[in-house]
């Protein structure tokens, strides 16, 4: 029922993802671990990394929609309760939001040092050498390319199959985090997983790209130069997905990202998104919360009202 939606995207806003809650993708990430111990004991790492995302995305749709035909069966407030409590843990407004304001608020503060502690929660690189100037730039970075894998795909896979189809996505988002790599040890294993999460994040990526620069012209940013940078220099990274988001944010804040990023202390080099026509301060992220908050809301009612037509 459609109902189900807003009141799942209202209890995202308010509690986020609180640590007591019994989160199923922590149970995902427990069971991706337990069968990649015993996939790959075998040689040929390729072809049981493809069984791998079957088993784990098959697996987790089947017994979501098991779960929820049963709880239907037993009563109609379980089985509404379920689902709710499924959408709800899918999307991530208010853990985006709540991460990068912690980086946010030590700076304000004057205090860099626990501004990079903050930041190392939620990215991947080195922080602890990084100034101000670039402390902004990863946060807005990280928001940009986790508005798509937290919220906006989450809510295009709610509208098109309910709950069983998002934690399905989920399932496949947590593989990717987990092994879709292209080191020496996820290679081949991982190929699979980083494949269908590419084949999942295709269409939501790209609307939500599309999306911004709507946005943005609504809540006093740069629409125009959002959709300049977003058709110019969506391509340019090594994901087919992930700069289609991150160009259109730094269009609309009218900041360059991307640049150089340590990780394990070796220096990576990411395609520029977007042109430095202003400074990376405090107040971009403030701005990029706004962007944020914005572009999720209108995801929601639009998907709410197309899945109302059809």
């Amino acid at each position: 029922m459609l109902w189900q939606i807003p009141l799942a995207y209202s209890l995202d806003l308010i509690l986020g993802d609180p640590t007591w809650f019994p989160h199923p993708v922590r149970g995902i990430g427990w069971l991706i671990q337990r069968l990649e111990k015993v996939l790959r004991r075998d040689r040929a790492e390729r072809l049981l990394g493809c069984l791998l995302p079957l088993m784990i995305v098959g697996g987790t749709y089947g017994l979501t929609s098991g779960i929820l035909l049963w709880a239907a069966r037993l009563h109609p407030m379980l089985h509404h309760g379920l689902t709710v409590g499924v959408l709800w843990t899918s999307l991530a407004t208010r853990d985006l939001y709540v991460q990068s304001k912690r980086v946010q608020s030590a700076l304000l503060a004057g205090d860099p040092p626990k501004a990079r502690r903050m930041l190392s929660h939620i990215v991947g690189r080195d922080t602890e050498t990084l100034d101000e100037a670039e402390i902004v730039r990863a946060t807005i970075e990280t928001i940009g390319e986790n508005l798509v894998d937290g919220v906006t795909a989450p809510l295009f896979y709610i509208f098109l199959g309910g709950a069983p189809a998002v934690l399905a996505y989920k399932a496949a988002n947590t593989l990717d985090s987990m092994v879709g790599y292209r080191n020496g040890r996820y290679k081949d294993f991982g190929w699979a997983s980083a494949r269908l999460d590419d084949a999942l994040n295709f269409l939501p990526a790209r609307m939500t790209g599309m999306l911004i620069p709507l946005v943005a012209a609504g809540v006093g940013l740069n629409a125009r130069q959002s959709w300049h940078i977003f058709w110019r220099d969506r391509k340019k990274h090594p994901s087919p997905n992930s700069a289609h988001a991150e160009a259109a944010f730094a269009g609309a804040l009218q900041v360059q990202l991307g640049g150089i990023s340590t990780y394990g202390g070796v220096p990576s080099h990411k395609e520029f998104l977007g042109e430095a026509k202003q400074p990376f301060t405090t107040a971009t992220i403030r701005r990029a919360h706004r962007l944020m908050f914005g572009t999720s809301l209108a995801f929601l009612v639009i998907g709410w009202i197309i899945r109302s037509l059809f």
